[in-house]
């Protein structure tokens, strides 16, 4: 059995024999329920821990089950249904992560890359990356098609991802080689040492060149000018298809180089972002047609027909239209592989029921969450770490206090335009993640990925200003490392909950805890060992029993906390 860390190995597990598991029928669902289940439940099992306390995925004394019927808060655990195939818990590479760890010397830059894919570090198993400029990207507005009106992409290249960031040109460069495309390698090499080797990027174009594009440039910020309706723009038709080909070429450079993309979408975010940065507009129905007519025959006619297609790319509370239409469609669903979200339609909610109802209609389609961070970072928070009185620069760098509370806020937290500004509150950073894995995980999930994996101490580079939080925060004037509790909450999750893990039916009982003080999901692997993740979002600790079929422990977790418990069955 793997361990967490090197000083951390798993305690021996002794077990008993339990049969005689409830058959339920929830085929509308399409749960998995057995009823000749003969599991050896664990008389004990193992706990890991992180937490403001300063826990980083801790061991904690093990547990003793017992026979009985558990009263109080209770948590129990489905090993007879069985849910969702788990694709894995990952993180993303971005031009923006590269320039940080150009920052760094190889070493040093080694050791960081391995905490994030290594076996003893976070083993993430899943990644984003992006086709072409987005606001993470050092400079922006660039493509790999820049001669206008070349249809043919006879000049296509991807040499901007890998021909590095002169010393010249940006001061403390420590590798001018380093680049987009040399992370994703050093992040293959890291992988292919070991016996999991588990890693698939999700590629996302955020635009097509200017010049297949109605406003023929990357994007048109809102002016005065413009009534304040900035723009992505849309494809010409007459460039509709050349657009699917510029994807396919990509994917063929990209193979080219030894990467092997898993899943892409047609574009990052088709509703647009007001014209902030780089992107470029569809709507349900243009999508669905240039899937059904172009993108979609075009990959099964080349050698990327295995790649699989993600449709929408946005915010989780908008998927129900976009799948209406694209997977209902039954000309363009055979090419469609699922449904690509982000969180940013609130800081709070995670959009549980929605994921429900695309589900029950249809069932045979993924839905990955694609992106999500700390964004606006740097905007005050009144009466918290941030507030004016008591800021000083970088204060959520080598500051666990500010991941741990609410001080982080988002672009909607002071907007009185917003359409729900009650979803924007001030927030908690960790609970924000932590919440949105775990209830998304209940809920037909298949796998989670964060934004960028590192950024400097500002949240950035970004070239519009757009800074954001990352699990790993490095100060480029002096090479600090500085792994938020984010990362630790990410690594956690990433280490115990493995690709090919099935999700578990939770059934929660609260004994005077309100719903958000206390979240959980379950997975199983094939070796019948269960994770069970929690998340305690009070700050005082929480008595629960757990249990699983006849017997249950009694568990306490501690407060502002994230604990894993694995049960061998």
């Amino acid at each position: 059995m793997k361990k967490f860390k090197k000083n951390i190995v798993f305690a021996t597990i002794s077990s008993i024999t339990f049969i005689g598991c409830i058959v339920q029928s929830l085929a509308a669902h399409e749960l998995k329920v057995s009823s000749d289940i003969n599991y050896q439940l664990a008389t004990t099992a193992e706990i890991f821990l992180t937490s403001e306390a300063g826990d980083k995925i801790a061991p904690q004394q093990n547990l003793a089950f017992i026979q009985g019927k558990p009263s109080g808060t209770v948590l129990e655990v489905r090993p007879d249904i069985v849910k969702q195939k788990i694709i894995g818990i990952g993180t993303s590479f971005t031009e923006s992560s590269a320039y940080v760890l150009a920052h760094l010397e190889q070493d040093k830059r080694a050791e960081v890359m391995e905490n994030i894919y290594g076996e003893t570090g976070a083993n993430f198993s899943l990644a984003r990356t992006h086709i072409g400029a987005t606001d993470f990207a050092v400079n922006g507005k660039y493509s790999y098609a820049e001669v206008a009106g070349d249809v043919e992409l006879k000049h296509f290249n991807i040499n901007v991802d890998q021909d590095g960031f002169s010393k010249k040109q940006h001061s403390g460069i420590k590798d001018e080689s380093y680049d987009l495309l040399p992370m994703i390698k050093q992040a293959y090499a890291i992988k292919n040492k070991q016996a999991d080797k588990d890693l698939r990027i999700v590629a996302s174009a955020w635009t097509a060149p200017p010049w297949m594009k109605d406003i023929e440039d990357w994007y048109i910020k809102p002016t005065a000018e413009n009534n304040h309706q900035g723009s992505g723009g849309k494809l010409k038709p007459q460039y509709v298809s050349t657009y699917a080909d510029y994807i396919v070429k990509y994917l063929d450079a990209y193979q080219q180089q030894g990467i092997d993309i898993w899943a892409l979408t047609p574009v990052n975010e088709p509703h647009g972002n007001s014209g902030q940065w780089e992107s470029m507009h569809f709507t349900p129905q243009t999508q669905n047609t240039f899937i059904k007519e172009h993108l979609g025959p075009k990959l099964k006619a080349s050698p990327h027909e295995d790649v699989n297609l993600l449709i929408y790319d946005q915010n989780r509370d908008g998927i129900e239209h976009w799948t209406d239409e694209i997977l209902g469609d039954k000309e363009t669903a055979p090419y469609v592989y699922g449904t690509a979200v982000h969180w940013y339609e609130s800081s709070v909610e995670v959009n549980e029921d929605v994921f429900d109802r695309v589900h029950e209609k249809f069932p045979d389609f993924s839905i990955i969450h694609t992106e999500g961070t700390i964004d606006d970072l740097g905007k005050v928070a009144p009466n918290g770490i941030l507030d004016p009185v008591n800021f000083t620069e970088k204060n959520w760098f080598n500051n666990d206090e500010f991941w741990w509370n609410a001080n982080a806020t988002d672009w909607a937290y002071t907007a009185t335009w917003a359409p729900k500004a009650e979803d924007h509150p001030i927030y908690t950073p960790v609970h924000r993640y932590a919440r949105n894995i775990i209830v998304s995980l209940d809920h037909w999930l298949e796998g989670w990925i964060d934004w960028n994996i590192v950024l400097d101490q500002n949240g950035g580079p970004n070239h519009v200003g757009n800074y954001c939080g990352a699990p790993i925060m490095i100060d480029t004037n002096t090479g600090e490392v500085y792994y938020t509790p984010i990362y630790y909450v990410l690594a956690q999750f990433s280490k115990t909950i493995r690709p090919g893990d099935k999700a578990l039916q939770v059934n929660k009982q609260l004994d005077n805890l309100e719903e958000d003080a206390f979240h959980a999901s379950a997975a199983i692997n094939d070796n019948n060992l269960v994770s069970v993740q929690l998340l305690n979002t009070t700050k005082q600790p929480i008595i629960y029993s757990l249990k699983i079929g006849s017997q249950y422990a009694k568990v306490s977790i501690a407060a502002n906390a994230v604990q894993t418990v694995r049960v061998q069955l």
